[in-house]
């Protein structure tokens, strides 16, 4: 029952909370805006609302534009060194997961010497501590997948190295999760998004360290995600389902800050961290049922399993096996049930050096599985998810 819940972020969360920003106390006077490399930002009319927000608030900015999908080592250290030129005080980022983890590494490089893998603590990196605190970040989240919004983490990876590995920079101060800002996020990236929000609470709710809060949590995304997802994906307008997948993501959020992911999502970073144009939560799907299958064959927690599967709208489940049954419904609810490995360049030559870069970059999730994998067992997880 014992569990440690320190989530030290002020979220505005709803439609519209967007036009709310500027009535905040913003953490600086200048502030490096971040967003991705494409388009949408700006077509969409939400980076100018940002400014306009921003300018309200009494602060000034300068555009950081270059974030792509698996945010990069090599982008992190541009957005830093123009934080630094433009003597930027504090951070925004505006987008999904990539703009938001990114933005986590922008802040503690742009105070901090050196190289980001210089303080990675995994794989590769050579784990020094960061002499100075991170600036302040306040994040706008455009999308419901990753929960960066809520939680201490960032995800990047090092393309020298074929390391996709865990940074760990600090909480965003301000966080708005506005659904509003997520009605024009295409079907295919909704349940991309959605999916790797699901299955954050997943992992949480049949990993070792699951507990009360986070089961609370997790229950309450999964839940949520199960009854508005798909309605989302086909109708992207739809912000009721919108507003409710979106809360599914930041208490999925929540979940990672006081239980934790397993394995699944190491064995999808490598995926990933070797194929940069994998979207991370298609890799997700890819691996999902296989994943899954594996711990129940094993007799892993079978009456989480049952729960998780009347959660995603199975009420009348009782077996283990009819959480693989919801969780392929909801998959072709969102016309996502037929993602193929092969379209995106992986082979299945490669699933044993994925298996061990997964264990490498990010080995501290394996530690959170209730059934230890071996390298085996990894490489039958992605041979049985291959198309």
């Amino acid at each position: 029952m014992n569990f440690d819940f320190y989530v030290p972020v002020h979220i505005l969360f709803g439609r519209g909370e967007l036009n709310n920003l500027h009535k905040q106390p913003l953490p600086g006077k200048k502030a490096l805006l971040v967003i991705s490399n494409g388009k949408s930002a700006r077509a969409n009319g939400y980076l100018d609302r940002t400014i306009e927000q921003l300018k309200k608030g009494g602060a000034d900015y300068v555009l950081f534009d270059k974030v792509e999908a698996n945010p990069l080592k090599g982008t992190v250290m541009a957005g830093a060194a123009m934080a630094r030129e433009n003597k930027c005080d504090f951070v925004v980022a505006l987008g999904g997961g990539s703009v938001m983890d990114a933005s986590k590494a922008i802040a503690a490089m742009a105070v901090n010497d050196g190289d980001l893998w210089d303080y990675i603590m995994f794989g590769q990196g050579k784990k020094k501590p960061m002499q100075n605190k991170p600036l302040p970040l306040v994040a706008i989240t455009t999308t419901a997948g990753t929960g960066s919004e809520a939680d201490a983490g960032a995800v990047i990876t090092n393309p020298e190295t074929n390391e996709k590995t865990a940074f760990f920079g600090g909480f965003p101060v301000l966080s708005v999760v506005d659904p509003e800002l997520m009605a024009t996020v295409p079907p295919k990236m909704t349940a991309y998004q959605g999916f790797d929000a699901l299955f954050h609470s997943v992992e949480a709710y049949i990993s070792n360290k699951a507990n009360l809060m986070s089961d609370m949590f997790a229950l309450t995304a999964i839940e949520n995600v199960g009854r508005y997802l798909a309605r989302a994906v086909q109708n992207g307008n739809d912000l009721e389902a919108r507003e409710h997948t979106a809360f599914a993501n930041t208490m999925s959020g929540f979940v990672m800050c006081v239980g934790t992911c397993c394995s699944e999502h190491s064995l999808e970073h490598a995926l990933s961290a070797y194929h940069q144009e994998l979207p991370h939560g298609a890799g997700l799907i890819m691996i999902s049922k296989a994943y899954y299958q594996h711990f129940i064959d094993s007799g892993v927690a079978p009456e989480r399993f049952v729960k998780m599967a009347q959660a995603l709208g199975m009420e009348n489940a009782t077996k283990p096996e009819d959480f693989i049954a919801a969780l392929s419904n909801l998959q072709k609810a969102c016309g996502v049930d037929e993602l193929k490995m092969s379209d995106y360049g992986i082979n299945e030559s490669e699933f044993l050096t994925m298996a061990r870069n997964a264990k490498d970059c990010m080995g501290f999730l394996f530690a959170n599985d209730r059934l230890a994998l071996s390298d085996d067992d990894c490489v039958k997880i992605y041979r049985n998810s291959y198309k």
